[in-house]
């Protein structure tokens, strides 16, 4: 591998591959290769970012990166998950909403190529993963946990992947499936609270990029742990560090975690 790791976006065009392409050219040790983008998109053709990269659907110019970094959709996420297994290439994923059989996909690539898929690439958050965790194992079962989360009108997906990560971090704080307990919303006559529940409550207006708060409700006392993201800039930065860390990992199914704290 060259002193440079060789980086892909997938799903250039977008908000998140636009922020990529502005931010790697700062960003020590990794050097863009390629800007795919959807063969429908109008931009196709098109230079896009600092470097003016040709705008492509060409999927043969993967052969020029060493890692991927995708933000596109579900489906073009899975399609992208086994194309880089058969070419051998490591891929960061960024994409939300998946459903169960395009995870499946993403698990058995992972079985040829170090993946790593995330909800969010903010350290901050990743940090607020842990430390609800710890705190949902701490309280036990004297607080009731609810999370709320933010964006701008434009997402697509509710409740968010990051929502969704504290939950399930939540959860595995209380020896729980977050399946099994998890309350999406709440109209009428809903009954008193159960214990064994966790609640989500959504926003979505204007331009917010992102703000999670968990609530941990006891008698007495509520801990509240949020994390508001101001500048979109710090996730196409995480996912730059995972893409350079990622590069040199063997196959395997990697998370924000295993590159923050070291593999558990």
């Amino acid at each position: 591998m060259s002193e440079q790791v060789r980086v892909a976006i997938f799903g250039a065009a977008g908000r998140m591959g636009t922020q990529l392409l502005n931010e790697a050219p700062g960003f020590a040790g990794a050097a863009i290769s390629a800007a795919l983008v959807a063969p429908t998109s109008p931009l196709l053709g098109t230079p896009l970012g600092p470097d003016a990269l040709t705008a492509t659907c060409d999927l043969d110019t993967l052969s020029a990166a060493d890692v991927v970094i995708d933000f596109s959709t579900p489906a073009a996420c899975a399609t992208l998950a086994t194309e880089c297994a058969r070419r051998g290439l490591a891929l960061v994923s960024g994409t939300t909403g998946l459903d169960s059989a395009q995870l499946r996909t993403l698990d058995a690539a992972a079985e040829t190529i170090p993946l790593l898929h995330a909800a969010n690439f903010s350290v901050g958050v990743n940090l607020l993963e842990h430390l609800l965790e710890l705190a949902a194992r701490g309280f036990g079962a004297d607080a009731d946990i609810e999370i709320f989360e933010a964006h701008h009108r434009r997402k697509v997906d509710a409740p968010s992947g990051t929502a969704l990560l504290l939950g399930r971090a939540a959860a595995r704080g209380r020896d729980w499936q977050l399946e099994d307990v998890a309350t999406w919303a709440r109209q009428g006559q809903v009954g008193p609270r159960p214990d064994d529940e966790i609640g989500f409550q959504v926003l979505r207006g204007a331009d917010i990029v992102g703000e999670h708060t968990a609530y941990l409700c006891a008698a007495g006392e509520r801990l509240e742990l949020t994390h508001r993201a101001t500048d979109r800039a710090i996730f196409a930065r995480g996912a730059l560090r995972a893409a350079l860390w990622l590069a040199s990992r063997p196959a395997g199914r990697y998370h924000m975690r295993d590159l923050l704290f070291g593999p558990h």
